[in-house]
């Protein structure tokens, strides 16, 4: 990738600066949002970002940590220490999911097995919001997505969780490598079929063994079926264009994570070539707007790359410094 364009750069820092765009207007209905900021949301994000950026940032060093070729056995290790970390750190004060801090939790017990430590039923958007580095870093897409769904599994158990997370990290990949916004629904809707009966033993072990389940890739496809039928109505919604509706109505509030996915990139694709109103759209949510918008920025920033944003955002950022080593090491 063009070091001039900076896109991991400007992904991780998009991830940053529409999480903190869109943190003050999170639980609250869009005529509130409007009533208080305006019709087109907050004009710039606080300095201070949510437990949505600070995930992300422990999955990347996490990455910069593990052993190569990067394995179930040689990642585990890294993402736990760094997920008890953000977990039991004071600065974990900015309304974290239950999810994450329940796993998380279990997953400071060394005893442990991953698999018992995460909840089983979960696919919360927690499990995706922090896989933007695994879209960035230099590895075959069979490794992309298996440790896509591996972040996922420490916390978020549930197939689709599995699935959003492969799928967002995809996207990212797909955005960095120079893939277009046009056709990139229909792009992720074939790789989600293609990947459909895949389950990625060496990553999962037997995670898909619960009741009433008879094999791994009924398990998967669970997941992946689910993915597929969010993203077909974003099709539609991008085909309608409407910028003005809340895009939650089209494609889901985003608490969970195939519907974060899909209203972080609806936001995207309805303003590719201009981030900033992306991410204020994305702010102007009557759901899980820090979660969306901080998709919408990653989206947009692997897209544009780190010029897309102001300068002076860029600068005053919580965590710029970590921000700034993470996109040096993968533009």
């Amino acid at each position: 990738m063009s070091g001039g364009t900076r896109r991991a750069s400007g992904c991780l820092f998009g991830t940053a600066i529409g999480d903190a765009l869109a943190a003050p207007t999170e639980f609250m209905k869009v005529d509130e949002i409007v009533r208080r900021f305006g019709p087109d949301g907050p004009a710039e994000p606080s300095e201070r970002v949510t437990d949505d950026t600070q995930m992300a940032i422990a999955v990347g060093e996490a990455l910069t940590e593990a052993a190569r070729p990067y394995t179930a056995v040689t990642v585990e290790g890294p993402l736990r220490r760094a997920f008890v970390a953000w977990c039991e750190s004071p600065e974990n004060n900015r309304s974290p999911g239950n999810t994450c801090m329940r796993a998380c939790m279990n997953l400071a017990n060394p005893t442990c097995p991953w698999q018992q430590a995460t909840v089983a039923d979960s696919k919360g958007c927690g499990a995706n919001m922090r896989v933007q580095p695994v879209g960035l870093i230099d590895v075959d897409a069979a490794t992309r997505a298996g440790l896509a769904q591996f972040q996922a599994a420490l916390t978020h158990g549930h197939p689709t969780a599995l699935a959003a997370s492969d799928l967002t990290a995809a996207a990212i990949a797909d955005l960095a490598a120079g893939g277009t916004p046009r056709d990139l629904a229909a792009r992720l809707i074939s790789y989600a079929y293609s990947q459909r009966c895949r389950y990625h033993a060496d990553w999962l072990g037997p995670l898909w063994q619960r009741p009433g389940i008879v094999s791994p890739e009924e398990f998967i496809q669970r997941g992946w079926d689910e993915c597929v039928a969010v993203l077909d109505r974003l099709e539609a919604a991008v085909v309608r264009g409407d910028r003005r509706s809340d895009p939650c109505l089209a494609t889901g509030a985003g608490w969970m994570a195939e519907e974060a996915l899909a209203t972080g990139l609806l936001c995207f694709l309805l303003f590719p070539e201009d981030p900033v109103a992306a991410v204020r759209r994305a702010a102007v949510t009557s759901g899980d707007s820090d979660s969306i918008a901080c998709l919408t920025g990653a989206f947009a920033g692997a897209h544009l790359g780190l010029d897309a944003w102001p300068a002076e955002w860029v600068r005053r950022i919580e965590y710029a410094d970590r921000l700034s080593k993470l996109g040096r090491l993968w533009d």
